[in-house]
């Protein structure tokens, strides 16, 4: 849009410029000439020369808009091509065959967590014809591992110290019988769990619940009260002749074992100091018989 001049304003060169009769212009240093009108010329033709000639003026937002943007520019690309849009997070992420594995080892965990809790609940639920049906399965995924028992919370919690100890009546290379001195196997397995970060299976458990074993199929005079009894037994003799055949704590060493004894010491835990309770902390040892090897 081009801005027009209101009639009857002249610029200020046009005063002080006249043109003479050559066609040339007259410098009027004092103003133009008395009678004399100044006279106009006319504007120089081209986009040069009337920007040289006219000042520049500051745009008017009325006559003078502002032209259309147009639409925004494409985003910016980097120099490998456009960005690639946001990774989504998690399995949904993950290419398809991934995701297959993902999904199919998740359905397995679940899986092998569903039957697992189903066995345990089977084990300490009541009898009935679902946990007599499958008792075998059930007790061979419980015991030892998952055992369950309340000796930790009621009725009885267990507050007794009990070690199992042994000793070997062995012959001497002149055919001397001797017997060795008694070995605290449970002081030794106690001995190698402390300031262990994995002890193992064997060092907590097989002795422990071996002597769980044994007493609970067997009265108090040593006798067996069904038909488990001889396999607990045999089960305890085993483990005490394999302990007691590892070293040379109970003198058996190089030579040969004629019979072995086992026998459990007793021993209640002292109440706090702050406790009025009064505890017999004196130890009690059960003998059991003789075992031929």
């Amino acid at each position: 849009m081009v801005r027009r001049r209101p009639v009857g304003c002249q610029p200020l060169w046009a005063t002080l410029w006249t043109p003479d009769d050559r066609g040339g212009m007259v410098s009027n240093e004092h103003g133009p000439a008395e009678g004399v009108l100044p006279t106009a010329v006319p504007a120089p033709s081209g986009p040069a020369e009337d920007a040289r000639a006219a000042p520049p003026e500051a745009a008017d937002p009325v006559l003078d808009p502002a032209p259309d943007s147009g639409p925004d520019p494409a985003p910016s690309e980097g120099p490998d091509g456009p960005a690639a849009p946001p990774r989504t997070p998690g399995m949904a992420g993950l290419p398809t065959p991934y995701r297959i594995v993902a999904a199919l080892g998740l359905a397995a965990v679940a899986v092998a967590a569903g039957l697992h809790l189903a066995l345990v609940f089977l084990h300490v639920a009541p009898s009935n014809t679902l946990s007599k049906q499958h008792a075998d399965l059930v007790d061979g995924w419980v015991y030892p591992e998952f055992e369950q028992n309340w000796k930790l919370f009621a009725p009885n919690p267990l507050q007794q110290n009990i070690s199992v100890q042994v000793r070997a009546e062995v012959r001497a290379p002149g055919g001397d019988v001797v017997t060795g001195g008694w070995r605290d196997l449970s002081a030794e397995d106690g001995a190698a769990i402390r300031h262990s970060l994995l002890p193992s299976h064997t060092e907590q458990n097989e002795l422990r619940r071996a002597w769980d074993f044994f007493t609970g199929s067997h009265d108090e005079n040593n006798r067996p009260n069904g038909d488990r009894g001889a396999l607990a037994e045999e089960y305890l003799r085993r483990i005490a002749l394999d302990r007691i055949t590892e070293g040379e704590g109970s003198g058996a060493a190089g030579r040969r074992i004629e019979r072995i004894q086992l026998r459990s010491a007793t021993a209640a835990v002292a109440a706090p100091s702050w406790s009025t309770e009064k505890t017999d902390t004196q130890t009690y040892y059960r003998e059991l018989p003789w075992w031929t090897v």
